[in-house]
């Protein structure tokens, strides 16, 4: 599966929107980048689906723009007005040319999901490889309203008892892209989420 970082280039603060081309044509994210839809577009001149990890604004802002150039569907965990397809844990989505599993996992937003096959995992903001406070294994901040460190803990267990070990390509909505023992990542993420300290020196 072919996947672009379609955000990369971003000067702004984004997440990272991935496209993954394939059987099916699949954004996940939309992210915060102006003119994202011109990126898209030098790869491809059709989208099938949005697929949301979760509405936090660095993943949303952008996601009017895109749908709007795109006839493509929206699927998301939460209620959107745009919502074709409400995702559910353990629904199957197919992103390019894999299925994913969805897998609830709560903790740095109420509506977070991650997308697992059995090579690729797209982590939203739960686990990252890397985010500026932790390399080689990190997880989403939990210090704002509405965020729990301990349902986050409870969704990476979740998702570490769900990852194939055939994963090799971690594609996160912060940090670096991925490739090779992913759930050694995983593994060390869960290790400093469970520490329970603060991430960042101003929690």
């Amino acid at each position: 599966m072919e996947v672009h970082n379609v955000t990369a280039d971003a000067e702004t603060f984004t997440c990272n929107a991935y496209l993954a081309l394939g059987d099916r044509t699949v954004l996940v994210d939309a992210g915060a980048m102006d003119g994202v839809v011109d990126v898209i577009l030098e790869h491809t001149d059709a989208l099938d689906a949005v697929v949301l990890t979760h509405q936090h604004g660095d993943h949303v802002q952008q996601l009017d723009a895109v749908l709007d150039a795109f006839d493509a569907d929206l699927y998301a965990y939460a209620a959107h007005p745009r919502r074709t397809h409400e995702l559910a844990d353990g629904d199957t989505v197919q992103v390019g040319d894999e299925d994913c599993e969805v897998v609830y996992t709560p903790g740095h937003a109420d509506d977070h999901v991650s997308l697992v096959s059995e090579r690729s995992l797209f982590s939203g903001d739960v686990v990252v490889h890397d985010d500026g406070a932790f390399e080689g294994g990190s997880f989403g901040r939990t210090d704002r309203p509405g965020q729990s460190r301990e349902r986050l803990i409870e969704s990476i267990q979740d998702l570490l008892d769900r990852l194939p070990d055939s994963v090799e390509d971690m594609y996160s909505g912060h940090g670096g892209v991925f490739h090779g023992d992913v759930r050694a990542i995983v593994e060390r993420a869960l290790e400093r989420a469970e520490r329970r300290e603060p991430k960042y020196p101003d929690e």
